[in-house]
């Protein structure tokens, strides 16, 4: 087997786990993965495909630069301990899209690097969920998925009309969106889509066409997700679009409503779902439990609220009536606080005496369109919460910080918020019952 060019492979081991395979060959940190039964590895997917054989001829480089050679025999799919410094083993793809309603490119200067990289890589929607738009895939991207059977996606498609979307994502190749997807679902993949929902663009028959199309792919097409388009107050030299109001909010989940009831009859699935968003602009009260079968679109705010209520329900039934003097601040996003008003009161209605206030925190970094607790800065928490004393504890949702990481969107540190607000705050996970959890845990402090 010839080998080239070791050195510039990004395939470098960072650990290997304790007593698995590559620890008892001797593969160490530092090493690099040369190959699989002689073919190279590009990323994870092909290492995740490869890997899975039963029979394994691997090639490592060690870091004195001698190639060490190892026959594996393991059974199907057992994974042999190795873990790379790089998750993908390669650079994530960027996205080549100009998006009208890009949330990045309505980002002011001056935020930490990460937050300006956009995404569009089908390896992170198959590794960790993300939504990709699939319009920077080439014919050996899409053939490889098909080939390694890689599901489920997660593709945002935001609407069929190729003209449309081409206008929508300026791409050109955006137009092809439909005949990828039937090519994946004519090979049995999964796939859950959202549309992105931008008043006066996709909406009314354009988006009808669109879910009529998707809905022609069940089963591949599991779900889809219609989430309302966001504006910040940093759009110069950007598209004018609107938000939705209280009376266009309920218009969009009436006609979901009827489409849901066709493909109830005709699917035996609701198959489209309004997030969580459009139910507490219009109003309306959140549908039942069992009505979002499942949640298969829970990430992407589709049923979280109710899953929410359904947890601090079931875990109230489970304790006594008590007594409590205790004063609890819950600081989340205008779009919510009523919600966690009405959660706070069922608390209350628990544990006596216990006072529970929820103040609705005004986004003035991004602008007060913004209303979602996960685009809340840590200054505006700090500016707004700061002087309530009277309060023993201050409840944020986890939902406020970086996915893997306590800090704020405009870098602030939760320790450096929890120091100005008197090392009061509490970091609470978007879960009913671990909510209640943590309100115990202050009631019996």
């Amino acid at each position: 087997m010839e080998v080239t060019n070791i050195r510039e492979s990004r395939n470098i081991i960072e650990d290997v786990v304790i007593g698995s395979i590559a620890d008892e060959l001797g593969i160490d940190p530092g090493d690099i993965l040369v190959s699989i039964n002689d073919k190279p590895v590009r990323d994870v997917i092909d290492y995740r495909y490869l890997i899975s054989d039963e029979l394994l001829d691997i090639v490592i480089e060690k870091k004195d630069g001698e190639l060490w050679e190892f026959e594996i025999e393991k059974d199907f799919n057992e994974d042999i301990g190795i873990i790379f410094t790089n998750p993908l083993i390669d650079r994530a793809k960027t996205c080549q899209n100009k998006c009208m309603f890009c949330f990045i490119d309505q980002l002011p200067q001056n935020m930490r690097d990460t937050l300006y990289f956009k995404d569009d890589d089908s390896r992170l929607s198959f590794l960790q969920g993300n939504f990709i738009t699939m319009t920077n895939m080439n014919e050996d991207d899409i053939q490889r998925i098909i080939d390694y059977k890689l599901s489920p996606i997660n593709v945002s498609v935001h609407t069929t009309n190729p003209e449309l979307r081409i206008k929508m994502l300026r791409n050109k190749k955006a137009g092809a969106i439909f005949d990828t997807l039937k090519r994946f679902h004519e090979a049995g993949l999964e796939m859950n889509c959202q549309i992105v929902l931008v008043p006066g663009v996709n909406d009314g028959l354009e988006l009808k066409r669109t879910i009529s199309d998707l809905s022609s792919l069940y089963p591949s097409i599991n779900s889809v997700a219609v989430v309302p388009v966001g504006i910040t107050k940093y759009r110069d030299g950007l598209d004018s679009l609107q938000i939705y109001d209280q009376e266009s909010a309920s218009k969009l989940i009436e006609q979901i409503d009827e489409m849901q009831h066709e493909y109830l009859e005709s699917h035996g699935t609701r198959f489209v779902f309004a997030s969580d968003e459009f139910y507490c602009v219009s109003g309306k009260e959140l549908p039942d439990h069992d009505f979002y079968e499942g949640f298969p679109q829970y990430e992407n705010g589709v049923g979280l609220l109710r899953s929410f209520s359904y947890e601090l329900v079931e875990a109230l039934d489970g304790i006594n009536v008590i007594q409590s003097d205790k004063r609890l601040l819950i600081a989340t996003g205008k779009l919510a606080s009523n919600f966690m008003k009405n959660m706070s009161e069922m608390v209350i209605n628990k544990i006596s005496g216990l006072i529970i206030d929820v103040i609705p925190i005004k986004n003035n970094f991004f602008g007060e369109t913004i209303t979602v607790s996960g685009l809340i800065t840590g200054g505006d928490l700090v500016d707004q919460v700061r002087g309530s004393e009277e309060y023993d504890a201050v409840f944020i949702p986890k939902s406020m910080m970086k996915r893997d990481e306590d800090i704020f969107l405009d870098n602030m540190t939760f320790g450096q918020a929890s120091e100005f607000l008197m090392n009061r705050l509490r970091l609470v996970p978007v879960d009913g019952r671990e909510f209640l959890e943590s309100i115990m845990k202050e009631v019996r402090s």
